[in-house]
């Protein structure tokens, strides 16, 4: 009877967690690289004029042109943000989303969502490789990189138990350090949206960890003027 029960037990296992099973749960497209796969297909048929400039992030980008459309609105940015992304998902997609565009420029803000752990577990060393790594495929495909600080942040509302605070700072030392290293545009938004506790200050946000329009106007400035300053030193 032992050896019965034994038996049925791993002929039910083979059934429940089959490789076949597991395999089928797995999300084929965990990067979302099909979220802007129709737009993308409208600009890679379009006359390029060469200044193209492509904002890659999660969804502190993608709420950037919704909330601040007069921001996008008559200027060749394109944006490629998807909510809730992580480095790695970006670097999947980044091909698609920005190679294939051939833009002048490419805006990489990334690495919040990574400390919040959305897709699992990563040490900033992790985080800063996949950030690396999109910087250099941009430069192999003579794009011109703009890296940006993450925004500051107390705590995130969707894990309350994460501080972020430390590795945030760590991380964006290391983003600085980097830029400057490899001849990078490096943007600090970091510095003028941090409040006396280094999380995003209340003017900025309703929610601790995405602009609101005032924190969106600060940025567009930044950014702005690192672009006319690289543009003029060339």
């Amino acid at each position: 009877m032992r050896l019965h029960k034994i038996f049925l037990g791993l002929f039910y296992a083979c059934f429940v967690f089959s490789p076949v099973q597991a395999a089928e749960e797995v999300d084929p497209d965990w990067a979302n690289i099909k979220a802007y796969s129709i737009d993308n297909a409208k600009w890679v048929n379009v006359a390029n004029s060469g200044n193209r400039i492509v904002f890659m992030g999660d969804s502190i980008t993608e709420f950037w042109s919704t909330t601040t459309p007069e921001q996008f609105s008559g200027k060749p940015y394109i944006n490629r943000g998807i909510s809730g992304q992580t480095a790695p998902q970006m670097l999947v997609r980044f091909r698609s989303d920005v190679i294939e565009l051939a833009p002048k420029q490419v805006i990489i803000l990334a690495g919040t969502n990574d400390i919040a752990g959305n897709s699992g577990p990563e040490s900033n060393e992790v985080i800063a490789g996949y950030i690396a790594s999109m910087a250099e495929l941009a430069r192999l495909h003579h794009i011109d990189v703009v890296l940006c600080s993450i925004l500051p942040a107390k705590s995130y509302y969707w894990i309350p138990e994460i501080k972020p605070v430390e590795r945030i700072a760590a991380l964006n030392k290391w983003i600085k350090e980097y830029a400057h290293q490899n001849n990078f545009v490096y943007v600090d938004y970091y510095t003028p949206m941090a409040d006396e506790n280094q999380g995003l200050k209340l003017a900025y946000s309703e929610d601790g960890v995405h602009p609101n329009k005032a924190g969106y106007a600060v940025m567009i400035k930044l950014l702005e003027k690192a672009l006319i300053t690289e543009s003029l030193s060339k």
